[in-house]
């Protein structure tokens, strides 16, 4: 299978050509599980493993490899095995704060055009839960588009599509039954071929379920819910990434228990950006929001126009983020961050350059 199958485009070729790779291919991770990668690039997949001197360097943080990076390998016994030298830039990342205690940063998934936010209806329906994923979405440089599975199971559906619509700050809404395949071709249409796309949700939405569906044949085990609670178990334990049918690239994740926000501010004013609107209407600039005299916030929490709950995860999100200002040097990663930035700048540049010529 031709690298241009995984995704490898021009801007990612410019990007390769940037910097001199003796002796190394690039390839894209199509796999990870507890420090094991598999590839794939013109030569086909093999397993690989890092090499010494990126294991110095990404101590297991950000830098390390995830599903989705494209690599730059050197292929070993014969091209049965490689070692991963480089992550190449990143055009787009969805991260999250380790859980537990550890404060550092994990990679979910890497260079992801459009991320299918999952939500179930069922007992384990939550608003408060996807607005935490978009928060992180928006501030990965990929497209959100909420899923809600499970149609199948709601008596009424038009309740919680309005709940979603009115906190999803112009991302689409799309009904599906993974079950009985209502609703997959409004979903199909925020694919593309190449194009790389995420499921992410918690236990027990129907990830596997729906990738099974994609596929057209059982690819993914499944497992049911509990009835107590509309969760699930595990059923998925690797990050892996399929080619679809049609041509675009599905990475499956874990369902993730938590998604503690990492340095998600940008993300966090876009999925708040009606309560953060109101708040510049407030009487005082240092308003709180909670019972101080001419506060917008609360006097559209009054009138129905925002959610308390809604209101309470915003407040939420905002402490999370200072108490990581607190143990994290952001400012060194802000910087970091323009860094990357301007030479994903130069990088659009030549590409635009080229193919304007």
């Amino acid at each position: 299978m031709s690298i241009f199958r995984w995704g490898w485009n021009s801007y990612f070729e410019a990007i390769w050509n940037e910097t001199e790779h003796e002796n190394a291919v690039p390839a894209r991770i199509v796999s990870a599980a507890r420090g094991i990668w598999r590839l794939a690039g013109d030569f086909g997949e093999c397993p690989a493993e890092a090499a010494g001197k990126l294991r110095l360097a990404a101590q297991e943080g950000a830098d390390w490899p995830a599903v989705g990076d494209w690599v730059a390998v050197e292929r070993r016994d014969k091209g049965d095995a490689a070692f991963i030298l480089e992550v190449l830039p990143r055009r787009s990342q969805f991260v999250r704060k380790t859980a537990g205690k550890r404060i550092a940063e994990q990679v979910i998934a890497a260079n992801v055009d459009t991320a299918l936010l999952v939500s179930a209806l069922d007992g384990d329906f939550n608003p408060r839960r996807v607005e935490r994923y978009l928060s992180q979405c928006w501030d990965s440089g990929a497209k959100p588009v909420i899923v809600l599975n499970k149609a199948d199971a709601c008596k009424n559906c038009n309740e919680p599509v309005h709940k979603m619509e009115s906190i999803a700050m112009g991302a689409p809404v799309v009904l599906v039954s993974a079950k009985t395949g209502y609703g997959f071709v409004d979903l199909e249409r925020h694919f593309e071929p190449r194009c790389t796309l995420v499921l992410l949700g918690s236990s027990g939405v129907g990830k596997s379920t729906i990738v099974n569906r994609l596929m057209g044949h059982s690819i993914q085990e499944v497992q049911p819910v509990r009835d107590s609670d509309s969760r699930g178990r595990h059923t998925t334990t690797a990050r892996e990434l399929f080619v679809l049918p049609g041509g675009s690239l599905l990475i499956d994740t874990p369902g993730l228990r938590e998604l503690q926000l990492w340095d998600a501010e940008d993300g966090i004013s876009h999925a708040f950006l009606d309560i953060e609107s109101l708040a510049l209407q407030c009487r005082f600039g240092d308003c709180r929001h909670e019972d101080e005299p001419g506060c917008a916030v609360q006097r559209a929490v009054e009138d129905g126009s925002i959610d308390l709950a809604r209101l309470e995860n915003w407040r939420k999100v905002l402490r999370e983020q200072a108490f990581l200002r607190r143990k994290v040097d952001l400012e060194a990663r802000q910087n970091e961050k323009q860094r990357i930035k301007q030479i994903m700048k130069g990088v659009r540049r030549m590409y635009r350059e080229k193919h304007s010529s």
